[in-house]
């Protein structure tokens, strides 16, 4: 398991009711007799959606319970800090790989850094987090 997969499992990304998770089965049907000839009738699948996860609320409580003045909005090594997850160079060029950080800015760790805050706030928000517009930019 990657890094940022540790991110989602730790800010509750997939932990949810079981059965939104499921995928729909074949539509039912059923013949339902009818004068001369029985007449199918198939309904439609329920469509799930999966819940958004609330990181911001979360990581506002955790950082306000913590004893650590982390700004998790704008430091990488903060956030990872508030996640109890490695926030190490090492950890944070292997995150950096995972994600696809362009090789110029690895050698870079101020820049490398500022990418993969961005970045991860980014995946967050594509994978069901509600980050505001102002943190993706």
């Amino acid at each position: 398991m990657g890094l940022f997969n540790a991110i989602l499992s730790k800010l509750g990304f997939g932990h949810h009711d079981d059965t939104a998770q499921t995928p729909a089965a074949a539509a039912p049907t059923a013949t339902v007799p009818a004068a001369d000839t029985p007449t199918v009738v198939t309904t439609a699948p329920s469509v799930t959606t999966m819940p958004e996860v609330d990181v911001v609320a979360k990581l506002d409580q955790w950082a306000a319970a913590n004893p650590q003045k982390l700004n998790w909005k704008v430091s990488i090594v903060d956030l990872l800090k508030l996640l109890d997850l490695d926030s190490s160079l090492d950890a944070r060029k292997s995150l950096a790989t995972e994600l696809g950080c362009p090789p110029d800015l690895m050698s870079d760790s101020a820049q490398m850094n500022i990418w993969l805050h961005k970045m991860v706030l980014k995946k967050l928000a594509e994978n069901g987090g509600n980050i505001p517009k102002d943190l993706l930019q």
